[in-house]
């Protein structure tokens, strides 16, 4: 019987770099070329590799403190066992609305990328139904089964991969065999301010590996399994952006100011069968990204009821499938919810803003689970402290780029996990099972 209460390990080492780099490669490989390029111009492409490395000192903490834990939370669960409830509670309502609002950006722009081939998609009654289904169908495979939602992940990874390819294979060929197709991209002199921006968009681009670590609590072998899967989503995912983000400058005259950059792109060389097959691309893209939210985002509330700080019920296990239903349902209700009523901008704000906070919480949790456990069977981080500083220095560098509208939603997030947390205080029933071991 307790047995059957327990979640189903079935996300390998495969499953689980596919999951991280489903999440990653969302939609804003199709639109934010124009805006990096409207930024740093013919330097576009060297400020992913720049941002890369911002990352890679992230990734490379995450890589340890993701080893030392077989339970499903990702980085509350880390947050948890570093610095107590109260901290976890906070970063854990923090990454809940990220991973809802940037999942409801998603769901908008796939309605907005579909009306190019159904009309009145986004006219009411209609965009309801069609955001109603697009998170439905994967909710219900990760709902029966963990397993199916993986197979699910790991097809629209495959897919969506083989599209970014075909685009970047025929702009290659291209610039190559077709001079007349080359352009020269606009000159532009980025200041530091530029630089800045830049790189917080490319955040939101590069955002979402840490994500596939919710689910921890149904991967084979977190220690042997999370570091890799972190290198290879990262570093397929740098030299897709790079890749994509060379053959758009180069190709696109107005590269610039282009709301479909990389469609427009493919008009540009592969004619208008290219363009729509870059729009379908899109909406696979952002359907997949969908479907990896939908399999490891609902993994931290069930950590948090699990832990006792969220109702208990977020943590029950359907007895059939195994797998936490009433946070799956919760979160493709809220997804859906906020989909039709949010606002893109807002929401794209509040992702990139609280993305800095969590990854300087991972970074910081480091040393002190070196401390606190000092012989955790995880994986060891050569040169881990060089990481870590560079790591907090890089996203305390981009926390100064927060305008007061950012800096308010991100007080009113602290602000409701503080009412979660009190709420917690008052009434959590302390048993030693809602007790993080450390």
């Amino acid at each position: 019987m307790a047995r059957n209460r327990s979640l189903v390990r079935a996300i390998g080492r495969w499953s689980l770099a596919a999951l991280m780099l489903n999440t990653v490669i969302g939609a804003s490989i199709f639109g934010l070329p124009s805006l990096l390029a409207a930024h740093l111009g013919r330097f576009s492409p060297a400020g992913y590799l720049v941002t890369a490395v911002g990352i890679g000192a992230v990734a490379a903490c995450l890589a340890e403190v993701g080893s030392q834990f077989r339970e499903a939370g990702g980085p509350y669960l880390y947050a948890r066992a570093s610095f107590g409830p109260f901290a976890a509670v906070q970063i854990g309502w923090l990454t809940w609305l990220t991973r809802i609002v940037a999942s409801a950006a998603a769901a908008d722009l796939f309605v907005s990328y579909l009306s190019q081939f159904v009309a009145n998609s986004e006219a009411g009654a209609v965009r309801v139904l069609v955001l109603a289904l697009l998170v439905g169908i994967p909710a219900v495979a990760n709902y029966i089964g963990v397993a199916s939602g993986a197979r699910l992940s790991n097809f629209f990874t495959t897919t969506k991969v083989l599209v970014v390819l075909l685009f970047i294979g025929a702009g290659l060929m291209a610039l190559l065999l077709r001079p007349a197709v080359r352009v020269i991209p606009q000159v532009i002199s980025p200041t530091s301010g530029d630089w800045l921006e830049a790189v917080l968009l490319m955040i939101n681009s590069f955002g979402g590996f840490e994500a596939a670590l919710f689910a921890s609590g149904e991967t084979r072998n977190p220690r042997k399994d999370a570091p890799i899967a972190i290198f290879i989503a990262l570093a397929t995912a740098t030299f897709l952006y790079v890749a994509v983000q060379y053959i758009v400058i180069h190709t696109l005259p107005t590269a610039t100011i282009a709301a479909k950059p990389v469609a427009d792109a493919a008009q540009h060389f592969l004619g208008s069968y290219g363009a729509s097959l870059m729009a379908a691309g899109a909406l696979i893209s952002v359907y997949g990204y969908l479907s990896a939210n939908l399999l490891h985002t609902p993994r931290l509330t069930f950590a948090m009821g699990e832990q006792g700080d969220f109702p208990a019920i977020f943590a029950a296990i359907h007895p059939r499938f195994r797998t936490p239903h009433v946070s799956i349902v919760s979160f493709a209700v809220l997804l859906v919810t906020f989909a039709v009523a949010g606002d893109f901008r807002w929401n794209a704000t509040l992702s990139a803003i609280s993305r800095l906070f969590i990854y300087a919480s991972i970074a910081a949790a480091l040393p002190v689970l070196r401390s606190k456990r000092p012989d955790a069977d995880a994986f060891r981080m050569p040169g881990a402290m060089l990481f870590v500083v560079l790591a907090i220095l890089f996203t305390a560098m981009l926390v100064t780029r927060i305008q007061a509208s950012g800096l308010s939603v991100l007080a009113t997030t602290f602000g409701v996990g503080l009412l979660n947390w009190l709420w917690m205080v008052r009434y959590r029933k302390s048993s030693p099972s809602s007790v993080l071991k450390s």
